[in-house]
């Protein structure tokens, strides 16, 4: 999937079943279940973005039933299961399992997905035009990929080496790295000095940080739920190597410049189902004015400083 644009990060995958709350037939109050791979802080503004949008439109007629299940699949699997039991009337996936979790759970309760990258890799269908079909819809953080690689090369005209880090677990995370790479190989730079470096779990995060950072001229992490919530880790096991990040969350941890979008719009934009895309003004590029200073970064124009803790 190449040379995607603004327009259509947060693309509406059309379904036949009509997912809006108001289509309940003779309902005035509203269960939602909520399932979230793992707090941070992505995940939670897509989420908040989510509860906010329904709760515009309902008010207190809607209640939500959330499950976190800290980074583990089978406790998605026991949440959408969970939720089944109590026949809510609409299921939110929050990341690829949770997701998962949710379609596998159930045929006739809809199923919205957000934080999610690729429909056809999250479920392994193939689908064109955007279409699912069935229960599920939703929508994708899928940053705008070659435009992440020409920020590498813009911010890093000669660097020759590029370290991928990922999380090996999450299907997603690879499919950006095999689009990143493309793009890259495109711009100039040679396959062998593109090398995937991936941690199966929170355990490895340390060692195949170092190992990247001693290959590397510069590293790019994709969306990466492990990555999210071990940033902290992955900057103390880099050094001074630079870090492109598919989203903000990740960038203020350990990176210093991302193109993302906005999660809270996001969710937003999946608890109404009314529109086609995020609004190109919600993406955008960012640099982490501590990490900037701590490597001795310099932002060129264009890039707004991100929010740091």
């Amino acid at each position: 999937m190449k040379k995607i644009t603004a327009l259509v990060l947060a693309l509406l995958l059309v379904v036949a079943t009509p997912l809006a709350l108001a289509s309940c037939s003779g309902k005035g109050e509203y269960t939602v279940g909520i399932i979230q791979l793992i707090q941070h802080d992505a995940l939670d503004a897509a989420t908040k973005g989510f509860k906010d949008a329904l709760t515009a439109e309902f008010g207190d007629k809607v209640t939500f039933i959330e499950h976190n299940a800290s980074g583990e699949s089978t406790a998605c699997t026991t949440a959408a299961n969970d939720l089944v039991t109590k026949n809510v009337d609409l299921i939110l996936g929050n990341a690829t399992a949770a997701l998962q979790a949710a379609a596998n759970a159930t045929e006739t309760i809809p199923v919205l997905g957000t934080s999610i990258t690729d429909y056809g890799t999250a479920l392994s269908m193939t689908f064109s035009g955007g279409a699912i079909g069935g229960n599920i819809s939703g929508t994708t953080d899928l940053a705008p990929l070659d435009q992440q690689a020409a920020m590498i090369k813009e911010l890093y005209p000669n660097s020759e080496k590029v370290g991928l880090l990922y999380c090996s677990a999450e299907p997603n995370s690879k499919y950006q790295a095999t689009v990143i790479r493309a793009e890259l190989i495109e711009l100039g730079y040679a396959d062998a000095n593109i090398k995937d470096f991936t941690f199966a779990d929170s355990n490895d995060v340390a060692s195949v940080s170092q190992a990247a950072a001693a290959f590397a001229d510069v590293l790019y992490v994709p969306t990466d739920n492990t990555a999210a919530s071990f940033g902290a880790t992955i900057k103390e096991n880099i050094g001074n190597d630079p870090l492109i990040a598919g989203e903000s969350g990740i960038c203020g941890k350990c990176g210093v410049a991302t193109l993302s979008i906005d999660y809270y719009q996001l969710g937003k934009i999946t608890g109404e189902m009314e529109i086609a895309s995020v609004p190109a003004e919600t993406i955008t590029k960012k640099y982490n004015t501590v990490r900037a200073a701590e490597i001795g970064f310099t932002a060129p124009e264009g890039y707004a400083k991100l929010p740091t803790e």
